[in-house]
């Protein structure tokens, strides 16, 4: 089988992956993923033990054990490129044999949750409540690098969205894709659900407004008012297009559960975002460790 290059599999000196600075024995099979560092270690404080901690950069991972099931929480710092390197590392770490540089015969697929924070695009979605996204919506372009091949209903949508938003052709060529039935039913009772709007940066693409001037002045008007049936834009972050998408491609399994810390409508934030983050967190570590 054919070696992957040095310059494409990039090993650290202590044959760790370049930018996780992790071996494979250091994750579980389940990762929660969050873009803050300083919430690594918040999760971790629930856990029973913990069994690694590794820092290199933005991203902080510890593994350990909570309700007799080994976990791994990691920060992503913010952004898609961000989750490319993650999510390309982690499978590198359980599907890539780093001694030979070789792929493995035999693929072991992660669950990834990712715990986050966004902006509530639906006027009657309360600040303080949570989202979980059914689907993906990348308006950020990093899929259009790989071999992604969208289902015939994402690629319906994709044609509803242009057709309803008119948005822009200069900006990059958005997609649409669903993230894990399986993890989307764990937490879908508890949330408000639908599609997630993944922006490639927190300010113009966002729709806010400080001292430049925006190319297209009603992206958050036109993302309200888009519908497919009852599917609708729920939420903006910066995330989960990339992590819904690569982990399709790689088989991983991949969720999205947000806390809502404003309302991009009603122009509310959260009194006590903390609180709301911990409750959040709380419930993502019991419906993960719950036997099914």
């Amino acid at each position: 089988m054919q070696k992957i290059a040095e310059s494409e599999l990039i090993l650290n000196p202590d044959k760790s992956i370049y930018h996780l600075k992790l071996h494979p024995h250091q994750i579980a099979d389940t990762i929660i993923v969050v873009g803050d560092p300083g919430r690594v270690s918040l999760i971790s404080s629930y856990f029973d033990k913990i069994e690694h901690q590794v820092s290199n950069r933005e991203i902080v991972t510890h593994t350990g054990v909570f309700n007799n099931k080994r976990l791994t929480v990691m920060s992503t710092g913010m952004g898609t490129d961000n989750i490319d390197i993650v999510l390309n590392e982690l499978d590198a770490l359980v599907n890539i044999d780093l001694e030979t540089r070789t792929i493995k015969k035999e693929k072991k697929s992660l669950n990834i949750v990712r715990i986050g924070t966004s902006g509530a695009m639906q006027k009657d979605i309360p600040v303080d409540s949570f989202v979980l996204s059914e689907y993906g919506l990348g308006l950020d372009g990093l899929l259009n690098y790989y071999d992604f091949k969208p289902s015939i209903y994402e690629k319906e949508l994709v044609t509803k969205f242009y057709n309803q938003t008119e948005y822009l052709s200069t900006f990059a060529e958005p997609y649409f894709v669903k993230g894990s039935i399986n993890l989307y039913n764990l937490f879908k009772n508890d949330c408000f659900t639908g599609i997630t709007a993944t922006a490639p940066g927190f300010y113009g693409p966002q729709g806010r407004v400080l001292r430049i001037p925006l190319k297209e002045k009603q992206l958050n008007e036109k993302l309200n008012l888009f519908k497919d049936g009852n599917l609708q834009v729920v939420n903006f972050e910066m995330e989960t297009s990339a992590l819904y998408g690569l982990s399709r491609i790689l088989g991983h399994n991949a969720c999205t559960v947000c806390a809502v810390i404003a309302n991009r409508f009603s122009n509310e934030f959260s009194k006590d975002y903390k609180s709301t983050v911990k409750k959040l967190i709380e419930l993502v570590l019991y419906k993960l460790t719950q036997p099914r």
